[in-house]
């Protein structure tokens, strides 16, 4: 009994690295994406990751035919809604790292869209996902894509010498 425990537990144990093994580094870029932060400076994402990976495990037994990367990527954009939602109000605008391809969008708008565009999820799914109408979701999918495709246009940048202009 003992040893069919140790052989199922280790089973258990390989077929979770293998699994992260091949998806890890996928969903590490989908929070790095989300949480706005540097590719190689990424605290938050990594510790998003950390917790959806070990969420994942913890239900690894159960999952029987369920897709264990998409547990674990609906566990990663639950988190980080609901991280957001207590640390920023109603996904309020946090302050990301402001070299993340990412960082000009809201953290609602960095989730759809990394949901939408990077993984592929259909905007159903991603709607109840988040408790949001489909249109709503669309809408602002749109306006997320829009402003990273074309983003507004900076003021110029002044001389060292010269002064701000009055308001």
């Amino acid at each position: 009994m003992r040893d069919r425990r140790l052989a199922r537990d280790a089973r258990r144990a390989r077929e979770f690295e293998a699994f992260v093994a091949g998806a890890g580094g996928r969903l590490l870029h989908a929070a790095t994406l989300l949480t706005a932060e540097a590719p190689d400076v990424n605290p938050r994402a990594r510790r998003l990751l950390t917790l959806a990976l070990a969420r994942t495990y913890a239900r690894w037994h159960r999952l029987r035919g369920e897709d264990p990367y998409d547990c674990a990527r609906q566990y990663l954009a639950t988190r980080f809604a609901h991280t957001t939602w207590h640390r920023y109000g109603v996904f309020g605008r946090a302050r990301p790292d402001p070299r993340g391809p990412l960082a000009s969008l809201t953290p609602r708008e960095r989730l759809i869209l990394v949901l939408r565009l990077y993984e592929g999820v259909a905007e159903e799914q991603a709607a109840a996902l988040l408790g949001l109408p489909a249109e709503r979701v669309h809408a602002i999918c749109d306006r997320a894509t829009a402003t990273v495709l074309h983003p507004a246009r900076q003021a110029p940048a002044r001389p060292a010498g010269a002064k701000a202009a009055p308001s």
